[in-house]
């Protein structure tokens, strides 16, 4: 029998919103915690949540945190190499960053790198995201393995840092399914019954104002149909806003902020279709759990989105804003065309398990553990 790894792993996506990282800590963490090969201990380097990391971590996982400023903590691991994470949690075999960052360590390092947006799309990103290729090129330096969602940005890593190719793994992240909902629910929220859904955080990377663009030429000769735009407002929002309110068709653009799990699951469950004109992605949760309830998706090219959701989406161009309205459109109007994207959608997302991508990530970590630093 494998002896049994002592795995450390950065648990401060916790405390932000369960989506994209979020998700996969929590997912991941909870399949870690229920492995009897691992002794599991998370830790957090961060000044929010104080003392509260031990509420949210699940059940088998030891959570330590000692507070403190992230920003001169990432800058003292990338340009000293210190403090080791062990300053934390004790001696470990192997330290696991799930958010583009893995601090220095005595035992064996992995990071997970989600997505290359700093590098792609540098005018699409936050001050602290535009930091995230520095420390990746400063862990990797320091031996660290890279994992990632698709093979899409694996080969982007491998493109763009200095790293042994064969150090870069990609594992195909789970899927969630969505709880049983009422799609009433979701149509009372959305103030009708035909309506096309868009999920998540309001920034630029998502392009939503060229979904309102089309929105406005589909809904000039569709009198029923509604756009519901649903998730927190991050930076550069602005641009999202000024599209509605200069849409023709604003007084059917409903926007919600952020709804709860149950109401997000009606939202989707009720909707006709779902669209994800994202500029660019490293793998997208959003149109998997749409498919996983039997909606017809509505997607770009973009980035890995192609590889994850295959022929079962209509995918268009990246900003092709008639496209997108032509595809919206065929979906309202063509019920057979629903019901293939239905059928396909379904057994798609059926693929994607967090049980396999959590056990061929402890894989990964003896096989980290074993290589050469």
């Amino acid at each position: 029998m494998a002896a049994r790894l002592r795995v450390a792993f950065d648990a401060t996506p916790l405390f932000g919103p369960r989506t994209g990282v979020g998700v996969f800590t929590h997912e991941v963490l909870a399949r870690l915690g229920a492995s009897s090969d691992l002794e599991v201990i998370a830790y957090a380097a961060t000044w929010r949540g104080r003392g509260q990391l031990a509420e949210l971590v699940p059940d088998g996982v030891r959570a330590v945190q000692r507070p403190m400023a992230a920003r001169p903590l990432r800058a003292a691991w990338s340009r000293l190499g210190a403090p080791p994470v062990e300053w934390w949690t004790g001696p470990v075999d192997v330290v696991h960053g799930p958010n583009y960052v893995v601090p220095p360590t005595r035992g064996a390092a992995l990071v997970s790198v989600h997505d290359l947006t700093p590098v792609r799309y540098p005018e699409l990103c936050t001050r602290d995201t535009l930091a995230f290729p520095g420390l990746i090129q400063a862990a990797v330096d320091r031996g660290a393995w890279v994992h990632t969602g698709s093979e899409f940005v694996a080969d982007e890593i491998r493109a763009h840092f200095r790293v042994d190719p064969g150090r870069v793994v990609a594992i195909h992240d789970g899927l969630t399914p969505l709880s049983p909902a009422d799609p009433a629910r979701g149509r009372a929220l959305a103030g009708g019954d035909r309506y096309v859904l868009a999920l998540g955080t309001v920034e630029p990377r998502k392009d939503l104002p060229s979904l309102v663009h089309a929105f406005d030429a589909v809904a000039g000769g569709d009198l029923e149909v509604r756009l519901v735009v649903a998730g927190p407002d991050g930076w550069g929002a602005d641009a999202f806003r000024d599209a509605v309110a200069a849409a023709a068709h604003k007084d059917r653009i409903v926007r919600l902020d952020w709804v709860d799990d149950p109401d997000r699951d009606a939202l989707v469950h009720g909707a006709t279709a779902f669209a994800y004109p994202s500029r660019y992605e490293g793998f997208g949760f959003p149109p998997l759990e749409a498919m996983s309830a039997g909606v017809p998706v509505v997607a770009t090219t973009a980035g890995s989105l192609p590889e994850v959701l295959g022929d079962a989406a209509v995918l268009v161009p990246v900003g092709d804003v008639a496209a997108l309205a032509g595809a919206i459109e065929r979906l309202l109007s063509d019920e057979a065309a629903r019901d293939r994207c239905r059928a396909a959608g379904s057994e798609r997302a059926q693929r994607y398990s967090w049980d396999d991508a959590v056990g061929r990530l402890i894989e990964l970590y003896r096989r980290v553990l074993h290589s050469d630093r």
